[in-house]
């Protein structure tokens, strides 16, 4: 398996002038410590190949490009969907969680911690400290916790502690910041397993290169399908690790486009939303810089503000860094769509192909319809299926006025 892609962030760990190491001195060893052992097993043959193993026989890669041939023609396309929804436990997330909790183990660490916001990366964190014998506690936001009970049941049942935070806003910022608490507290036998391509330096770049596996398949399988690459990626972005994942096979294919799609909750303009990059400022949030909401009145300006989004997934007020240096060096462009489009966008898949995708996938959906009219009916899209929509049915039924 390919660990070592050409994009190297350099010892800094700078995307431009975004990224970096914004810690409490306590953890910096614990980063120097990380960052040298993810140097040394990124590119060793044996760890490699432990990873691609798992990733075959235990999550069931490679997952499958399929031609969503109904919804493309509603749309004016080709659109192929990357159908990560399919992997076991039912989300990119568990490529990520099986490279970390192998670096863990190859580190001596006995323990995995985790935060999690729609509950999916704190199931994959609970499945493979599971099939490795770790203790694992999850912190996870109150407000995530109500609205995300399967994915809470599925955590506990699997043996970890899922940690409910009462304070801020009760989500996935709040749930970090005590996961980072706790890291600071237990660093000498705890490893924690960021689920995003945030947080300080090497995560970013660390989460990206578990995750290239995306991108890198459905590169050589439109190679295989089509003979030739897309016109054009969209992947949902709240962190962002689906999306630079899939974007990490294409970034130096130039005429590939690349499009983020973010949160606009309630619209942009009512405040209520997640579109980091489309409406934020460059700050620093979790120990890495990069563009965060950020309060606009006098007496809280500079301070991070609440995001909102109908997924908990996307209900985040920073992104990635690496997605922010592609935005400002104009590699990758990003969008923003509403909860009901996103609502809207989930049914009208449903109704097209039997797929049910989670309300993260849901925003992607709803930007490919755009993405077609500027490649046209010649054109081909490859969308990331991030995830399957079990975990939001309650949601959607809540919204949609359905008791179940």
């Amino acid at each position: 398996m390919i660990l070592a892609t050409a994009h190297d962030p350099g010892p800094r760990g700078r995307f431009g002038p975004f990224g970096g190491q914004y810690v409490a001195e306590t953890l910096m060893p614990a980063l120097a410590e990380l960052e040298a052992a993810w140097r040394v097993a990124r590119v060793d043959e044996g760890f490699g190949a432990e990873v691609e193993r798992l990733l075959v026989d235990y999550v069931g890669r490679p997952s499958r490009l399929y031609h969503a041939a109904r919804f493309g023609a509603e749309v004016g396309a080709t659109v192929l969907l990357k159908r990560e929804d399919l992997n076991h436990t039912g989300a990119h997330k568990i490529n990520n969680c099986v490279g970390q909790a192998l670096l863990a183990r190859r580190m001596g660490k006995r323990r995995l911690i985790a935060e999690t916001g729609a509950g999916q990366h704190g199931v994959a964190t609970a499945t493979v400290a599971a099939l490795f014998g770790m203790p694992c506690d999850v912190y996870m936001g109150a407000e995530d916790v109500a609205r995300q009970s399967l994915n809470v049941f599925r955590m506990k049942l699997l043996g970890a502690r899922v940690i409910a935070v009462a304070s801020g806003t009760r989500t996935l910022k709040d749930a970090m910041n005590e996961a980072l608490r706790d890291w600071v507290t237990n660093v000498g036998d705890t490893f924690y397993v960021i689920g995003s391509v945030a947080g300080p330096h090497p995560y970013p770049w660390m989460v990206r290169e578990l995750q290239a596996v995306i991108g890198i398949e459905a590169r050589a399988q439109c190679l295989a399908q089509l003979g030739r690459l897309p016109d054009a990626l969209v992947a949902c972005v709240g962190g962002g690790s689906n999306a630079a994942g899939l974007f990490a096979g294409f970034v130096d294919d130039a005429a590939v486009k690349m499009i983020g799609v973010e949160a606009a909750g309630e619209g942009v303009a009512s405040g209520r939303h997640a579109a980091t990059l489309g409406a934020g400022r460059i700050g620093v949030l979790h120990g890495s810089k990069s563009y965060v909401l950020t309060h606009a009145d006098d007496a809280r300006v500079g301070q991070i503000a609440e995001a909102h989004s109908i997924s908990a997934g996307l209900d985040y007020p920073g992104v990635g860094p690496e997605h922010a240096h592609w935005r400002d060096v104009g590699r990758a462009r990003y969008v923003s769509r509403t909860d009901a489009e996103a609502l809207a966008a989930l049914q009208q898949l449903a109704r097209t192909e039997g797929i049910l995708c989670a309300l993260e996938t849901a925003h992607a959906i709803a930007a490919v319809a755009e993405v077609a009219a500027e490649v046209g009916p010649d054109g081909v899209i490859v969308v990331n299926l991030s995830g399957r929509g079990d975990k939001d049915m309650i949601t959607v039924a809540q919204r949609l006025g359905v008791s179940l």
